[in-house]
């Protein structure tokens, strides 16, 4: 056997020879020949020919892809996206009626863009004009909406600007209820994509309308200028727009199985343009993302010690589903970090905090979330209640903090 292992090594060349001595320092060093390892290639972002977008996931906040996201622009008739959250929150408080009949004005009819083609001095039912906004993006019908809920656009702008600021919109003013050209109607990508995830979350029951691929009225039928909705079957919104100042906008929402993404891009060259650079950004965050819920509701978490309670011990749990968004290789590099407090003494509370936990994925800090009390414990008896007290006195004394 040693003369015919002798044999073949005199066959290989030098240059042979090192190679085996490289693969197998490799194999021994690194336990596998680079490349053929499990994890997923990450690449970067893509990069989009906008003046501004950003993507995010709906459910969980996380923000995929950013660039230039708190850059004030205008929005044209992604404005629309707030008008029409603004009629879906009157419905929903019930102030007004999707059977409404809303006159319209000569301000209304004479509107100038892109129109529905309502008439001065008929009345038209609410419904009808929140299609026309929606779908067919109608400068005429979202003025009607406006002077209706407000008296007159310029209110109605008031109520938007407020709205905005409630749900956390800090850059964005509105002037009017269409988008057309003013000067300090603007807003950015990230407050757009606050805009459409709590439209979603909201007023589910309203939101069908934006995947409506067209609308008659007057015997004039128009498409929804959102194309995506003919090209992918997960896109089921949002809303489109353009001016010579915007350029070509596109607010996108798209859902594959549990997980809902938001696509913000402002300042497209073309509308074709805006289609492709959004069909980018999804494909990106959907390839290589994915949420999860890690923990629910009222599932315990950690055991904690009572004293002076009728109960030794109580279950702390989360007041809500944790649901993160993370690269799809990346689950098992996640790390929880549960804080208790030192002393928890009776009566304890139901809902109330008493600890925290906190999710960090390679160092990054991705969630913290309040521990509280799963039920209720009452005091104990008192010569359990004065025990407790005196072990916890002598422990304090000592330095004990665990």
């Amino acid at each position: 056997m040693k003369n015919v292992v002798l044999s073949l090594m005199n066959r290989l060349s030098t240059r042979a020879l090192a190679g085996i001595v490289i693969y197998l320092f490799c194999v021994q060093a690194f336990g596998q020949v680079a490349g053929s390892g499990s994890a997923m290639l990450m690449p970067s972002p893509p990069q989009l020919a906008a003046s501004s977008y950003l993507l995010l996931d709906a459910h969980t906040g996380k923000v995929i892809v950013e660039h230039n996201a708190d850059q004030q622009l205008p929005p044209a008739s992604l404005t629309k996206i707030m008008t029409g959250y603004i009629v879906s929150s009157e419905l929903t408080k019930g102030s007004i009626r999707a059977d409404d009949k809303v006159p319209v004005s000569v301000k209304a009819w004479k509107t100038k863009g892109s129109r529905m083609f309502i008439r001065e001095g008929t009345e038209v039912l609410l419904e009808d004009l929140l299609r026309g906004v929606i779908i067919q993006s109608g400068n005429d019908a979202s003025v009607a909406l406006a002077e209706y809920i407000a008296g007159d656009e310029a209110a109605f702008a008031s109520l938007m600007t407020q709205q905005a600021k409630l749900l956390g919109m800090s850059y964005t003013q509105f002037k009017n209820a269409t988008g057309l050209p003013a000067e300090g109607h603007v807003t950015t990508a990230r407050d757009l994509s606050i805009l459409a995830s709590a439209l979603v979350r909201n007023f589910p029951n309203h939101y069908g309308l934006y995947a409506e691929k067209e609308f008659t009225y007057n015997n004039i039928t128009q498409p929804n200028r959102n194309g995506l909705l003919w090209t992918d079957q997960n896109v089921d919104g949002m809303k489109t727009g353009h001016t010579e100042e915007a350029g070509y906008c596109l607010v996108a929402s798209s859902k594959r199985n549990d997980m809902r993404l938001i696509s913000v891009v402002l300042g497209a060259k073309s509308l074709r343009a805006r289609e492709q650079e959004t069909k980018k950004l999804l494909a990106y965050g959907f390839r290589y993302y994915k949420t999860q819920t890690l923990y629910k509701a009222d599932e315990p978490l950690n055991v904690a010690k009572v004293w002076a309670g009728q109960e030794k011990q109580v279950a702390l749990v989360l007041a809500e589903d944790l649901s993160v968004t993370i690269p799809r290789d990346q689950q098992d590099s996640l790390q929880a970090n549960i804080e208790v407090d030192r002393e928890i003494i009776a009566p304890v509370l139901a809902g109330k905090v008493y600890g925290q936990l906190n999710l960090s994925l390679n160092g990054e800090l991705l969630a913290q979330r309040d521990l509280v009390a799963g039920v209720a414990v009452e005091p104990a008896g008192f010569f359990v209640r004065i025990w407790d007290q005196l072990i916890l006195f002598v422990r304090g004394i000592l330095g004990f903090t665990a």
